[in-house]
């Protein structure tokens, strides 16, 4: 099958949407797929086509959120490239944008178009506002959302129940949508694959030692995460939990604001932030821990979660409906409500070697129902259906016209 992938975000970015278009496009090729990714050039104004690894990446002008760049809605040399690819399906990975690239696509190619909604784009609004208009802004977000995803795309998959029940109870989406949670390369994240020199010098590096009691959160550091709960968790239990410390791997917005309330707090011993890291190193990072750590309830399903678990890590999440799939309390990790609860399953685990030990060994065997494998494998069943249904909403003139469309095809070849 020869599959485009339309995504505004791709690496070298790093997010949870391009780690899991990467991880499709390889997934999918493994089981002998074509896969083209068309996506935006990350820090440039020209085309830049990677023949060998089948991308397209479309010039793209900033938009003042994190990196996100937006392309025009029909790039007329992309255009003419993916006529000749002869894809049999288009499956969209954004709403906006390069999304609105792929409808148009999709419906000038004549072929069907799945969508995977990854964002909740309500709770990110602001950063557009600045917290002016964000009640007409989110009802306009939801009547985008709901255009593309209702009028345009064939078939449409969410990632968890949580996003499921936005569509169909908050927006009303008489369609067929699939939950299909988001896998990964789980392998990645085992111990057994990891340089014990390289991990030995990140030690050193942040002086994280064994008798640390470690969390860790990895995302993007910005308000809608909730990091500022997390380091009032440590501010608060220090003094109990010895040697505490939470280290905190990524980058964003509120980075300088977390920075200076830690050095104003003298928290600097107990609280690392780390900055920007490279997506093939982000493995490492889960193995200076103990445990996973985050409050963040702005999350579709929370790969960093899985991503914990694979690790060996057990997660303990914020009570959200994206996590409540994945963590099952008291197995594989813990949901908290508020800080007390934190606080208490922080303690506990701590003051429980064994039960922490216990809890990470099956997290990691938890692990293995993500895989990118039964991923792929679950995605190809939804693009099998979208292809079935496409061919039967096409009626018999339809069918008839695409004959000769192909025969012509075959004749001109000739």
């Amino acid at each position: 099958m020869k599959i485009g992938l339309f995504t505004d975000t791709y690496t070298p970015q790093i997010n949870g949407v391009s780690t899991s278009v990467e991880m499709l496009k390889r997934a999918l090729e493994k089981k002998q797929n074509e896969v083209y990714i068309i996506t935006v050039s990350p820090d440039s104004m020209k085309y830049e086509i990677e023949e060998d690894n089948h991308i397209i990446r479309i010039p793209g002008i900033p938009i003042g959120i994190y990196d996100y760049r937006l392309t025009g809605i029909y790039p007329v040399k992309a255009v003419n490239i993916i006529k000749k690819l002869n894809l049999d399906i288009i499956h969209s990975h954004t709403e906006f944008g390069i999304g609105t690239f792929a409808r148009l696509m999709a419906f000038q190619l004549d072929i069907p178009l799945v969508h995977t909604y990854h964002t909740m784009y309500e709770d990110y609004i602001h950063y557009i506002t600045k917290g002016f208009f964000d009640k007409s802004s989110k009802k306009i977000v939801e009547y985008l959302t709901l255009f593309y995803c209702d009028r345009t795309a064939s078939e449409l998959i969410v990632p968890t129940k949580k996003t499921y029940d936005l569509f169909k109870e908050k927006y009303k989406v008489d369609k067929n949508i699939h939950i299909v949670p988001t896998g990964i390369e789980i392998d990645r994240f085992y111990l057994e694959n990891i340089d014990m020199n390289k991990l030995k010098k990140l030690q050193d590096k942040y002086k994280i030692t064994a008798k640390d009691f470690t969390a860790i959160f990895v995302g993007r550091l910005a308000k809608e995460k909730n990091i500022m709960f997390l380091i009032e968790i440590i501010e608060e239990l220090k003094e109990k939990i010895e040697p505490l410390k939470l280290l905190i791997v990524g980058d964003g917005p509120d980075y300088e604001e977390y920075a200076k309330y830690i050095k104003k707090h003298h928290l600097e011993k107990y609280i690392i932030l780390t900055g920007k890291v490279p997506w093939e190193e982000i493995p490492y990072y889960y193995h200076l821990g103990k445990i996973f750590l985050t409050a963040s309830t702005t999350e579709t399903q929370g790969l960093t979660v899985i991503e914990a678990m694979a690790s060996g890590i057990p997660p303990i999440c914020i009570d959200d409906e994206s996590f409540r799939n994945t963590v099952v309390e008291d197995l594989n990790g813990y949901i908290f409500k508020d800080k007390p609860k934190c606080k208490d399953i922080l303690y506990r685990l701590y003051s429980d070697p064994k039960k922490l030990k216990k809890i990470s060994n099956q997290a990691r065997i938890n692990s293995e129902t993500y895989s990118s494998k039964y991923y792929a494998e679950s995605i190809l069943d939804v693009y099998q259906y979208a292809i079935t249904n496409y061919e039967s909403r096409l009626g018999v003139i339809g069918k008839i016209v695409n004959k000769l469309k192909g025969e012509k095809d075959e004749a001109g070849d000739k």
